[in-house]
């Protein structure tokens, strides 16, 4: 059984991904580190934002080159699901990293931006589902309006998160 194979393998990695959030705030709240690492945790933080950020402003281009009739539907899902993997990495930077960083969780600002993370992860795992059960269609065949609500709905939440979590993370650093 693979992660995107249901909706019950895709809780059970909800279930994960949030006590690994848990954790990682946990930690992040007791753990001290030194100029240096702090400073190379924040190169970690920002590159690996670049790479998962990035990329979901790629795959999110396939979908409007998909809705503007420049793309077929399974070229375009077909690319995006080739960019789960730098995503999550990024993603997963960005938290590891941000463990270092010493995030100031008594912060309502913090508060909403790490729960903005949380949110994004969660998307993230539905999206893979989502993306899996649309490439099963025969080429050329339209998906159901529910599936094209569903991806609308999902890419819409991403955005909402990513931008979010940058704009507060930068106004974090202006402190």
């Amino acid at each position: 059984m693979r992660l995107y194979d249901s909706w019950w393998t895709v809780g059970a990695a909800a279930l994960a991904v949030c006590a690994a959030w848990g954790v990682a705030v946990w930690v992040s709240g007791h753990l001290r580190v030194d100029a240096s690492l702090h400073t190379a945790a924040l190169f970690v933080h920002l590159a690996t934002l670049v790479l998962g950020f990035g990329a979901v402003l790629v795959a999110d281009y396939y979908g409007l080159l998909w809705l503007t009739g420049r793309m077929a539907l399974n070229d375009a899902l077909d690319a995006a699901g080739r960019l789960h993997t730098p995503i999550w990495a990024g993603l997963a930077g960005l938290v590891g990293s941000g463990v270092l960083l010493h995030p100031d969780t008594s912060s309502t600002l913090t508060r909403v931006k790490l729960v903005l993370v949380l949110l994004l992860s969660l998307n993230g795992l539905q999206a893979g589902l989502l993306n899996r059960r649309m490439t099963g269609r025969r080429p050329g065949e339209q998906p159901p309006r529910r599936f094209l609500a569903w991806g609308a709905g999902t890419a819409l939440v991403s955005q909402a998160c990513w931008w979010g979590a940058v704009i507060i993370g930068f106004r974090n650093s202006q402190r």
